[in-house]
Protein backbone atom coordinates (compact mmCIF):
# COMPACT_ATOMS: atom_id res chain seq x y z
CA UNK A 1 0.00 0.00 0.00
CA UNK A 2 1.39 3.39 -0.99
CA UNK A 3 1.88 6.15 1.56
CA UNK A 4 -0.26 8.29 -0.73
CA UNK A 5 -3.43 6.29 -0.09
CA UNK A 6 -5.12 4.75 2.94
CA UNK A 7 -7.75 2.05 3.22
CA UNK A 8 -11.02 2.70 4.97
CA UNK A 9 -9.73 0.82 8.04
CA UNK A 10 -6.56 2.93 8.15
CA UNK A 11 -8.67 6.10 7.87
CA UNK A 12 -10.93 4.95 10.69
CA UNK A 13 -7.97 4.19 12.93
CA UNK A 14 -6.09 7.39 12.09
CA UNK A 15 -9.04 9.81 12.38
CA UNK A 16 -11.24 8.02 14.92
CA UNK A 17 -14.25 7.74 12.63
CA UNK A 18 -16.40 4.81 11.60
CA UNK A 19 -16.60 3.29 8.12
CA UNK A 20 -20.21 4.43 8.07
CA UNK A 21 -19.08 8.03 8.65
CA UNK A 22 -16.62 7.86 5.76
CA UNK A 23 -19.25 6.36 3.45
CA UNK A 24 -21.71 9.06 4.54
CA UNK A 25 -19.19 11.82 3.78
CA UNK A 26 -18.58 10.21 0.42
CA UNK A 27 -22.32 10.15 -0.31
CA UNK A 28 -22.50 13.87 0.58
CA UNK A 29 -19.61 14.55 -1.85
CA UNK A 30 -17.29 15.68 0.93
CA UNK A 31 -14.78 12.93 0.20
CA UNK A 32 -14.04 11.19 -3.09
CA UNK A 33 -11.89 8.12 -2.51
CA UNK A 34 -10.51 6.07 -5.37
CA UNK A 35 -12.78 3.09 -5.95
CA UNK A 36 -11.28 -0.28 -6.83
CA UNK A 37 -14.29 -2.55 -6.92
CA UNK A 38 -15.70 -2.49 -3.40
CA UNK A 39 -12.44 -1.11 -2.01
CA UNK A 40 -12.06 2.58 -1.17
CA UNK A 41 -8.63 4.19 -1.18
CA UNK A 42 -8.37 7.62 0.42
CA UNK A 43 -5.80 10.07 -0.94
CA UNK A 44 -3.89 12.82 0.82
CA UNK A 45 -6.57 15.21 -0.46
CA UNK A 46 -9.27 13.12 1.23
CA UNK A 47 -7.30 13.10 4.47
CA UNK A 48 -6.89 16.89 4.40
CA UNK A 49 -10.60 17.29 3.66
CA UNK A 50 -11.51 14.95 6.53
CA UNK A 51 -9.40 17.01 8.94
CA UNK A 52 -11.21 20.16 7.80
CA UNK A 53 -14.59 18.44 8.11
CA UNK A 54 -13.81 17.36 11.66
CA UNK A 55 -12.63 20.85 12.61
CA UNK A 56 -15.66 22.47 10.97
CA UNK A 57 -18.05 20.11 12.75
CA UNK A 58 -16.41 20.95 16.08
CA UNK A 59 -17.11 24.62 15.34
CA UNK A 60 -20.73 23.91 14.40
CA UNK A 61 -20.52 24.28 10.63
CA UNK A 62 -23.18 22.34 8.74
CA UNK A 63 -22.13 19.60 6.34
CA UNK A 64 -23.55 21.64 3.46
CA UNK A 65 -21.45 24.66 4.48
CA UNK A 66 -18.40 22.41 4.66
CA UNK A 67 -19.11 20.90 1.25
CA UNK A 68 -19.44 24.34 -0.32
CA UNK A 69 -16.25 25.56 1.33
CA UNK A 70 -14.29 22.48 0.30
CA UNK A 71 -15.52 22.87 -3.27
CA UNK A 72 -14.03 26.38 -3.36
CA UNK A 73 -10.51 24.93 -2.95
CA UNK A 74 -10.19 24.28 -6.67
CA UNK A 75 -11.34 27.77 -7.68
CA UNK A 76 -7.85 28.65 -8.92
CA UNK A 77 -7.31 31.87 -6.97
CA UNK A 78 -4.75 30.54 -4.49
CA UNK A 79 -7.59 29.67 -2.09
CA UNK A 80 -8.58 33.34 -1.63
CA UNK A 81 -12.28 32.65 -2.24
CA UNK A 82 -12.25 29.59 0.02
CA UNK A 83 -10.47 31.38 2.86
CA UNK A 84 -12.67 34.49 2.54
CA UNK A 85 -15.87 32.40 2.59
CA UNK A 86 -14.59 30.34 5.52
CA UNK A 87 -13.71 33.50 7.40
CA UNK A 88 -17.23 34.94 6.96
CA UNK A 89 -18.93 31.73 8.06
CA UNK A 90 -16.54 31.47 11.02
CA UNK A 91 -17.22 35.08 12.01
CA UNK A 92 -20.98 34.45 12.04
CA UNK A 93 -20.53 31.15 13.90
CA UNK A 94 -18.33 32.81 16.53
CA UNK A 95 -21.01 35.47 17.10
CA UNK A 96 -23.61 32.69 17.55
CA UNK A 97 -21.37 30.80 19.96
CA UNK A 98 -20.68 33.93 22.01
CA UNK A 99 -24.42 34.68 22.17
CA UNK A 100 -25.11 31.10 23.28
CA UNK A 101 -22.35 31.36 25.90
CA UNK A 102 -23.85 34.58 27.25
CA UNK A 103 -27.29 32.93 27.45
CA UNK A 104 -25.79 29.92 29.18
CA UNK A 105 -23.85 32.11 31.64
CA UNK A 106 -27.09 33.93 32.51
CA UNK A 107 -28.97 30.64 32.98
CA UNK A 108 -26.16 29.30 35.20
CA UNK A 109 -26.22 32.43 37.35
CA UNK A 110 -30.00 32.23 37.71
CA UNK A 111 -29.84 28.54 38.62
CA UNK A 112 -27.17 29.26 41.23
CA UNK A 113 -29.43 31.94 42.76
CA UNK A 114 -32.33 29.49 42.87
CA UNK A 115 -30.15 26.84 44.47
CA UNK A 116 -28.92 29.31 47.10
CA UNK A 117 -32.55 30.19 47.86
CA UNK A 118 -33.40 26.47 48.01
CA UNK A 119 -30.53 25.77 50.41
CA UNK A 120 -31.67 28.61 52.69
CA UNK A 121 -35.26 27.34 52.62
CA UNK A 122 -34.17 23.78 53.41
CA UNK A 123 -32.04 25.00 56.33
CA UNK A 124 -34.90 27.12 57.69
CA UNK A 125 -37.40 24.28 57.38
CA UNK A 126 -34.97 21.88 59.05
CA UNK A 127 -34.46 24.34 61.93
CA UNK A 128 -38.22 24.85 62.40
CA UNK A 129 -38.75 21.07 62.32
CA UNK A 130 -36.13 20.60 65.05
CA UNK A 131 -37.70 23.39 67.14
CA UNK A 132 -41.12 21.72 66.85
CA UNK A 133 -39.77 18.38 68.07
Amino acid sequence: MSDDVMTIRQMCDAYHVTPRTLRFYESKELLSPIRQGQKRLFTRRDRARLKLIQRGKRFGFSLEELRQLLDLYDKGDQQYTQIAATYEIARARLADMERQRDELDAAIAELREQMTWGARMLAALKDSKKAAE
